[in-house]
């Protein structure tokens, strides 16, 4: 009988399939004890959308044909936040062959369509669809939630989840503030949950190989390191809109969430939400999480991140000029002084194809006595005292952005199953965040902040803390839920 209900399900689309095995040879491989049988269609995942930082690489996918998994071993996988990079999570969850998508959430219907539109392509069997993430983390029938919301929506759902027996697998940055990460991982800790962060660059074999080779010592004595992102300026650019009223097929209120309710504009929606500090926390939090948590790696021991002692920025909207919408700034430099050493993080608007040091538009540098080392999403390349190349790695397996993300995602799934610990589990990440979320502090305040590690406080301009990269208060009805 399992085997009858497994073929019934994936057979209640039949006439859909577009696999080169025929339904007869499929009942012929479950008679012969493979039971479970899951479709894998042909050309599957050619017109799935891009996440933000996709650079267009194709992940290596399933090859048409049959995977065979018992039912029983499959994790049951819910999607909050159907955006672009909600999308490129969930494509790379359905390319392994123990997942199976049940639901998918969004308060924007198009986007909750074009995600089931893609589980219903991948399985034959249409998810559910729930707009509001509080009638999806209480269902049975859910064993993982990704949470690919805006920033200002992670910490509530992972949260949630969490509390109801899910584990997770939630966008970078982890939170909106220093204060709500705090809360995420002192829950996920609690319920005793695995908390993967979506930076996959852990999981990239380049970044790994330079990390290692930093800790080495062979660069010698290491005192300044540089991370830096520089933003196209179509993409910095959001200009002045008027208020209007949002699209029908958008829940605002529910979008705006536990942020402060402002008015409806074209331009504060969807992607644009990075440049705005009510939502997120502009280019230091949605590159800076990345680039700096190399940085951090490289000059820690552990996923136990080294922490600044001292923080200040400089910067403001220099591209845009001050009359565009966005509020957070398009020019930044901010500097962290750390124990014998000093990280730089830049951002600015020009040239993509020029960054810093000789780097493309993204990059982490480590400079110490006996050489440099330089990595991107390139590659990787080290220099002796004199600036000279001295060798180029070749990157292992390098299959661009999608490649480190399929090897994340599986790191993950198979800590679900054997309950041990991610490369980028919630409390690294939470340190690696609360270093941007000071960039942005230090600018706000325009003072150099003094950081107590210990007890994630400002020591010297306690007015610092009021700003909204440290805490905000949640829209009632958003609230966060408190331990004990």
């Amino acid at each position: 009988m399992v085997m009858v209900a497994s073929l019934t399900y994936y057979f209640r689309k039949e006439k859909s399939l577009e696999t080169s095995v025929s339904r007869r040879n499929i009942l012929g491989l479950a008679a012969a004890g493979l039971v479970g049988t899951t479709i894998v269609k042909p050309g599957f995942g050619k017109s799935f959308g891009s996440a933000a930082h996709d650079y267009g690489a194709v992940l290596p996918g399933s090859a048409p044909g049959i995977v065979v998994v018992d039912p029983q071993d499959k994790i049951r996988v819910a999607l909050i936040g159907c955006g672009g990079q909600g999308k490129a999570n969930l494509r790379v969850f359905m390319q392994q062959p123990d997942t199976l998508v049940t639901v998918v959430c969004d308060p924007d219907a198009n986007r909750m369509r074009e995600a089931a539109d893609m589980a219903e392509d991948r399985y034959d069997v249409r998810p559910a669809e729930v707009k509001d993430y509080r009638n999806v983390v209480t269902r049975k029938d859910i064993d993982v939630v990704i949470v690919g919301t805006p920033d200002h929506w992670h910490a509530l759902p992972m949260i949630a989840a969490c509390m109801n027996g899910k584990d997770v697998f939630c966008e970078k940055p982890i939170s909106h503030n220093i204060m709500e990460g705090r809360q995420m991982v002192d829950f996920a800790t609690h319920y005793k949950r695995i908390v993967q962060v979506g930076t996959w660059q852990r999981s990239q074999q380049q970044f790994l190989d330079a990390v290692t080779y930093v800790r080495s010592g062979k660069l010698g004595k290491i005192n300044v390191c540089r991370a830096w992102k520089i933003q196209a300026p179509k993409a910095a650019v959001l200009g002045k809109v008027a208020p209007s009223e949002p699209p029908k097929d958008v829940d605002y209120d529910l979008w705006v969430g536990p942020a402060a309710m402002v008015p409806y504009q074209s331009n504060r929606l969807h992607y644009n939400h990075r440049w705005y500090y009510n939502f997120a926390g502009g280019m230091v939090g949605d590159w800076g999480v990345h680039m700096m948590d190399i940085v951090l790696l490289g000059m820690s021991k552990s996923d136990n991140l080294v922490q600044p002692s001292k923080v200040t920025s400089l910067g403001g909207k220099f591209y845009v000029g001050p009359e565009d919408d966005r509020t957070t700034p398009d020019t930044l430099m901010t500097l962290y002084n750390f124990d014998n050493w000093i990280m730089d993080w830049e951002v600015h608007v020009g040239d993509q194809a020029v960054g810093v040091d000789g780097g493309r538009d993204h990059g982490a540098l480590f400079i110490g006595s006996e050489g440099r080392l330089l990595v991107d999403r390139a590659g990787w390349s080290i220099f002796d005292a004199q600036g000279k190349p001295v060798e180029k790695p070749a990157p292992k397996d390098w299959g661009g952005t999608m490649n480190g993300l399929g090897t994340h995602v599986r790191e993950f799934l198979n800590s679900v199953k054997t309950r041990g610990t991610t490369r980028s589990n919630v409390a690294s990440m939470h340190q690696t965040t609360t270093v941007c979320h000071l960039a942005n502090l230090a600018y706000l305040s325009g003072e150099t902040l003094h950081w107590d590690t210990t007890t994630e406080k400002v020591t010297n301009v306690r007015k610092a803390m009021d700003e909204l990269p440290y805490k905000r208060k949640n829209r009632k009805g958003f609230e966060l839920p408190k331990l004990g």
